[in-house]
């Protein structure tokens, strides 16, 4: 995963030829996709990075056309309605003067999911609209239909202006991680272990995005290892206002930090600006529930080489084990890969902070467990909640008001 998940993804979605991937290019000005007049050119989602002035970069995502054929073609399909789950505004074509099943079940999709759409007649110069069908879907769907031929530049503004529109805010507007718990002059401690598990040669995006929080607030950043965290903690001439742990020495450091001192770690601070914070707090008690041989499910928003020191397959899983006392079965889905489609047979699924993915990424992959009636929690607070510092960990947030 880079740095451009976190941006806003706008997916482009229509049947096979009605102009997608020539969408694309018009929109950034460049040939990025592919274009062809055989039907099924573009077979997997095309990403492009294009600033947009009033919101800055964002993702076009060109998809396969949602009536292709087959067996392939059904699981191309299956890749362009995963895509439009996460997008944050989706481009549904039309052209032909066609608007039916395929177009109202994206339209339906999207109204399902919460996600924004402009509807878009392509491909005018070839096939004019018919007034009268035009009418009946802005009537029927409550928005403008905007028609497009993208041999006519004079357009580009005015789309962009409407997609512009149309995009949720929330979906570029980032809150800061922990403006509403600290301020200018106040010390933040930071506790970076190093292990096999670190990358080489810099720090985990996490501990960046906190990093430049803290200094966005005007805060002080004082960064140790948990080794030296007893002596760093010392030496400063005044207590620190917070310290923000990895999780996996979430029990040394506990004992180390005073408790007049706030507590909390880098999981639990990305877990609260994702938006699921309360999913996750209701979620996590049910760790004391499993049983025997129930099934855990481990979601890790990032791809990453496995070691013996990994947080998600080695280190929680055990943990989670000597905690209960039970044989469990933990499995692991890393990216934005689909996830199991009998999400029932599980007793917990527990996701990273999700550093790397945008909101609704992380929304959109966690809601078929939560309509599952599946506990959801974090890597953050469940390793609080199995150290006795479940509380603590969130105290800083319920006590905010008193800053």
């Amino acid at each position: 995963m880079k740095g451009n998940e976190l941006k806003p993804h706008i997916g482009i979605f229509g049947r096979r030829n009605y102009g997608k991937s020539s969408l694309v290019n018009y929109l950034t000005g460049q040939q990025i996709a592919i274009v062809s007049d055989l039907a099924g050119t573009t077979t997997d989602p095309v990403k492009k990075t294009m600033e947009i002035g009033g919101v800055g970069p964002v993702v076009w995502i060109d998809t396969a056309g949602i009536d292709d054929e087959g067996v392939v073609g059904r699981m191309r399909m299956d890749k362009s309605l995963e895509m439009l789950a996460q997008a944050d505004l989706a481009l549904i074509l039309f052209t032909n003067n066609r608007f039916e099943a395929e177009e109202t079940m994206l339209v339906q999709t999207c109204r399902d999911k919460g996600i924004p759409f402009v509807l878009i007649y392509s491909q005018a110069d070839r096939s004019k609209p018919d007034d009268g069908l035009i009418e009946r879907i802005e009537t029927d769907y409550q928005t403008h239909v905007f028609v497009l031929s993208v041999k006519d530049p004079s357009l580009r503004e005015p789309l962009t202006a409407r997609i512009r529109e149309a995009l949720p805010e929330t979906a570029y507007v980032h809150r800061s991680l922990l403006g509403d718990v600290i301020g200018e002059g106040d010390t933040v401690v930071m506790v970076t272990p190093i292990d096999s598990s670190a990358p080489e040669g810099r720090m985990i995006l996490p501990q960046v995005q906190v990093l430049r929080d803290i200094l966005d607030n005007h805060a002080r950043a004082v960064v140790c290892r948990e080794t030296e965290l007893e002596q760093t903690l010392a030496q400063l001439s005044q207590p620190p206002r917070l310290v923000v742990t990895d999780s996996q020495v979430y029990a040394m450091v506990s004992r180390l930090v005073p408790d007049s001192v706030y507590l909390t770690s880098f999981s639990v601070v990305l877990a609260r600006a994702k938006g699921l914070f309360e999913q996750y707090v209701a979620g996590t008690p049910a760790i004391d529930r499993l049983q025997d041989g129930d099934r855990v499910l481990m979601l890790e928003s990032c791809t990453h080489n496995v070691t013996c020191e990994d947080i998600g397959r080695v280190k929680l899983p055990r943990l989670l084990a000597k905690y209960t006392g039970k044989q469990l079965h933990c499995e692991a889905v890393a990216g934005l890969s689909a996830l199991p489609h009998n999400l029932d047979s599980y007793a917990l699924v527990i996701q990273c902070g999700g550093c790397v993915v945008t909101a609704k990424q992380l929304a959109s992959r966690l809601a078929p467990a939560i309509e599952a009636g599946v506990p959801v929690s974090n890597y953050g607070l469940a390793i609080a909640y199995m150290n006795g510092i479940f509380e603590r960990s969130m105290r800083i947030f319920s006590e905010k008001s008193s800053h």
